[in-house]
């Protein structure tokens, strides 16, 4: 087992205490995940949307423009945004202090000195925040300790869940984090089309097409005072909330309008052996799914001779 050093180690994350940072990195957060989606090549349920954890923070991953390729990397080390061009330009942007509107002018400003313009709907999506980028200058807490200590986190989560990925054979996505909710998640599909439904628009439309069990990490926000992993089915099956789900911490939350599987990040970061704690609650709430629906589970399973390889 490795040494418990401040890298292997689950710190605590209590939602009041940087709540106006993680406000601000959000909406930076989605500015760069943004532009992403609007340069990257659309792909099957959102997949050109997300972000990627990197070993210095969070990534667009390079983006195809023009016959060149960019990528766009928060630095939560050295508290920089780098943008990076395959015609070996490099531009840096230091996050400590920025506005968000400071940020916005900043981000699309080197952009365009590298000769890529990225063309944005300029405004929060789905977010407590409804101020146009560029008018935002109330926003602009950046506590770097918080910051670093978020990404650390999503570094030990998105470990867990590349492993939990791993045991998979059927489709899965990658793990990645949905700028939208701010949320690390991975999610397996049993590979049927999901049931015809009137979706508000075409996110919905086009992320539940088929059968998923889906699992995520968030920090909280304004309705869920703490963070917290979760993991659903859709569609849902009968008799889910009648399963039994561990460690003992878990419950089925049906607040939002569905059966959701719910863990507190605090009671897992007490735990004896926190990542093991995440892959039981995944584990349980997979079986909880197969066990109510017509998932072929056994099927998906990982042949432990090629585990093994």
């Amino acid at each position: 087992m490795l040494n418990q050093t401040p890298y292997t180690t689950y710190p605590p994350l209590p939602l009041d205490e940087w709540e106006e940072t993680k406000r601000t990195l959000h909406l930076y957060i989605q500015i760069v995940g943004k532009i992403r989606l609007s340069l990257f090549p659309k792909t099957n349920h959102w997949w050109h949307a997300p972000l990627y954890i990197s070993t210095r923070g969070l990534t667009t991953r390079p983006i195809p423009y023009h016959g060149m390729m960019f990528e766009i990397e928060f630095d939560f080390i050295h508290h920089v945004l780098s943008i990076r061009a395959s015609t070996g330009e490099l531009e840096l942007i230091n996050l400590d202090g920025m506005s968000v509107s400071q940020f916005y002018q900043n981000v699309i400003g080197t952009l365009l000195k590298l000769g890529i313009e990225a063309k944005i709907k300029a405004v929060p999506y789905d977010n407590i925040s409804k101020q146009p980028f560029e008018n935002n200058h109330l926003e602009a807490n950046y506590d770097k300790e918080y910051v670093n200590r978020f990404w650390r986190i999503l570094v030990l989560v998105g470990s867990v869940f590349e492993n939990y990925r791993a045991l998979y054979t059927g489709k899965s996505t990658p793990v990645h984090l949905f700028w939208h909710h701010l949320d690390l998640v991975v999610t397996r599909f049993s590979g049927k089309r999901a049931p015809e439904k009137e979706w508000p628009s075409n996110v919905e439309r086009e992320a539940y097409s088929h059968e998923v069990m889906s699992f995520g990490f968030w920090a909280g926000d304004e309705v869920v005072r703490e963070a917290a992993f979760y993991a659903y089915v859709y569609p849902q099956p009968e008799g889910l909330t009648d399963q039994h789900i561990e460690p003992e911490a878990a419950l089925w939350n049906t607040d939002p309008g569905y059966a959701m599987a719910f863990l507190p990040y605090e009671s897992v970061r007490q735990s004896q052996n926190p990542s093991q704690t995440i892959m039981h609650f995944m584990e349980s709430a997979y079986q909880a799914g197969c066990a109510c629906s017509d998932w072929d589970f056994k099927s998906f399973e990982l042949q432990s001779s090629i585990a093994k390889a």
